[in-house]
């Protein structure tokens, strides 16, 4: 495994100072554990357990929740934990852990997605080189590559191409207007979550362009593509649309933080 490819995260430095460790990235995420939807949440776990509502904080009700969840994604079991929440309880404590997905990994701040063009343009030179070998009618050396990462690998490259993207952004004011969401974290990267480009040559085509097309599915299940709302795109449709992150996303500069005195704010 390519640590540096794969964890591109770990080896930006502006995504590390700027959002992974820079509490007020997630100035978002804290309103909301302070916000009305979280208090009522919070006000009926203590009435459950019979405890002062000062007793509990949103870190305590969301391990709770996070327990309650595991144990039946995992075990197939109903823990104890579940009888604490009712779906409206489970459809707040979702919106806590998309909105740190969304500021941390997605849409919140530019570098989040932009620190994953090393990986988006390490996909594509696979493929180029897979149709560079097809033209040259040679055999195709690597018919099938395997990457293997973390959904903090996933989630900041479905951004960066553009999936799942909301017209508001999410934020700890906006859960009402945000409850038919594209950007839910639980389905865009569950468990065993994957992304997989399907590359093909086409024989019986009108031009050369058509010759070579891609489909893409996210856990096993096809995508439309951004520019076309279309399951199938031209290869070359699809390289002319990502144009400028294949050409101009560049590593080094995009992750090299800055010597003066800035905030995470700066990026939004």
């Amino acid at each position: 495994v390519n640590d540096a490819l794969m964890r591109f995260f770990d080896h930006c430095a502006k995504f590390v100072a700027l959002v992974e460790d820079n509490e007020g990235a997630m100035c978002q995420v804290n309103a909301f554990k302070e916000g009305p939807e979280m208090r009522e949440v919070l006000e009926k776990v203590a009435r459950a357990l019979c405890l002062p509502v000062e007793d509990l904080n949103a870190d305590l009700v969301q391990v709770a929740f996070l327990t309650c969840s595991y144990e039946l994604a995992i075990k197939n079991v109903t823990s104890p934990w579940c009888s604490l929440f009712s779906e409206e309880d489970a459809k707040v404590l979702e919106y806590l852990n998309d909105l740190k997905q969304y500021w941390k990994r997605g849409y919140g701040y530019d570098i989040n997605s932009r620190s994953s063009c090393i990986l988006f343009q390490d996909i594509f030179q696979h493929l180029d080189k897979a149709v560079e070998e097809s033209k040259s009618s040679k055999p195709i050396s690597s018919p099938l590559i395997v990457q293997v990462g973390h959904a903090e690998t996933l989630q900041p490259l479905l951004a960066l191409m553009g999936f799942f993207k909301d017209d508001e952004p999410l934020k700890a004011n906006n859960y009402v207007r945000q409850m038919h969401r594209k950007f839910r974290s639980g389905r865009i990267v569950p468990y065993a979550a994957n992304l997989v480009f399907v590359l093909y040559h086409c024989d019986e085509v009108k031009s050369s362009e058509e010759e070579y097309q891609v489909q893409m599915l996210l856990n096993e299940k096809l995508m439309s593509f951004q520019h076309s709302n279309e399951t199938v795109s031209t290869y070359a449709d699809l390289k002319d649309y990502y144009k400028d992150i294949l050409e101009n996303c560049h590593f080094k500069e995009e992750c090299e933080l800055a010597k003066v005195n800035i905030t995470a704010v700066d990026e939004l």
